[in-house]
């Protein structure tokens, strides 16, 4: 059986000897050599060619983002970057995942981990995911600027035209690769859109701020991190805080009953939280069939169970083509089954979303 030959790039000896040693625990991964910084990276790849590439952020000579942009411009490679916690890191990991990155691990106590054992599995798994996508699903993203319609009249007389009687809501759920997929699809979503969307992209907590906030710089439409009691409405997206379950709840107030949002520290479903089967099952019984799913690029099967049930209710269902996906784990899971009614390429799911809610 072919090994995975990985590359490992860290500043500190004692992480890349340790990184190294973890991903030799298991069998099918080799790791061919190792970078000190990123300048050493580049000249590695080029010449060993390696199947994953595993990147520190804060390197000196060349950082860990400024090597990224060089290799996938140059020899595109799947590259999972490793990062510390904290709002400055989270920034930079938006910044990779538009140059390239497959996806990202959070250093479990900074950059110089002794407890990063406890993070094994994860990378074991991230390196076996990212030694299957291609690199030409990794393209560079050209941000564009956006007309955030948080300020716009005609985005909020349509929002105050909406019948309750008549509401719809559209879900979002995405893993690995999502943030690429979220900016394709939400940044084509039209101003004025009539309709409230709530999204799940599997984060750990300190990074779906930064997320939200891109996205939100780009978008036509308001996009923000959803906070406890958030009103849902038309014409916001709003994305599950990292560390917390998302659901919808229903508040009466003065006679009038309105949708909210609560967030929970629940256990984790399938090793995630948030976790799109939760936000699901909360939605059906409020929306039922004026629900619209929607199951972007990611590992596992997140989203399967919640997708049935909004079936079973007479909702639709929309699931993005293997061919656009960096990782086609949770969009199989819901075709597999029958569950899907529109298959589309990362490009045209915005326009699939405007037609059928």
């Amino acid at each position: 059986m072919p090994q995975i030959k990985t590359l490992v790039v860290d500043d500190s000896a004692l992480m890349r000897k340790v990184i190294s040693d973890i991903l030799e625990s298991c069998p099918g991964i080799k790791v061919i050599a190792r970078a000190k910084n990123g300048q050493d990276a580049i000249e590695k790849v080029t010449r060993l060619a390696p199947d994953v590439v595993t990147m520190d952020i804060e390197m000196p000579v060349l950082d860990g983002l400024h090597a990224l942009g060089y290799i996938m411009s140059g020899c595109p490679t799947p590259v999972i970057m490793l990062s510390a916690a904290g709002e400055k890191h989270a920034d930079i990991i938006m910044s990779a995942f538009h140059y390239g990155a497959v996806d990202f691990i959070v250093k479990p106590s900074g950059n110089i981990s002794m407890d990063i054992d406890s993070i094994k599995e994860e990378l074991i798994v991230k390196v076996k995911a990212a030694s299957r996508v291609k690199p030409n699903k990794l393209t560079f993203i050209t941000e564009k600027e956006g007309e955030n319609c948080q300020e716009d009249k005609t985005c909020k007389d349509v929002r105050k035209a909406v019948q309750p009687k008549n509401r719809k809501i559209v879900v979002i759920g995405a893993s690995t690769g999502g943030p690429r997929a979220l900016h394709h699809v939400l940044t084509a979503l039209p101003p004025g859109l009539k309709v409230p969307v709530l999204v799940v992209q599997h984060m750990p907590p300190g990074f779906t701020k930064s997320l939200a906030k891109r996205l939100d710089d780009q978008s036509s439409i308001k996009i923000r991190e959803a906070k406890e009691g958030d009103l849902i409405e038309p014409g916001v997206v709003l994305i599950a805080p990292g560390g917390y379950h998302m659901i919808v709840k229903q508040n009466k107030t003065s006679g009038v009953t309105r949708e909210t949002i609560g967030l929970t520290t629940d256990d984790k479903v399938q090793g995630v939280r948030p976790s799109i089967d939760v936000l699901l099952n909360s939605v059906v019984p409020i929306y039922g069939q004026n629900a619209l799913g929607v199951i972007l690029t990611g590992m596992g099967s997140d989203g399967s169970e919640g997708i049935r049930n909004l079936k079973s209710a007479g909702g639709k269902v929309i699931v993005e083509d293997e061919s656009t996906c960096v990782v086609y784990g949770m969009p199989r899971a819901v075709v597999s089954n029958n569950l899907a009614d529109f298959i589309y390429p990362i490009n045209k799911i915005a326009e699939g979303i405007t037609q059928n809610i």
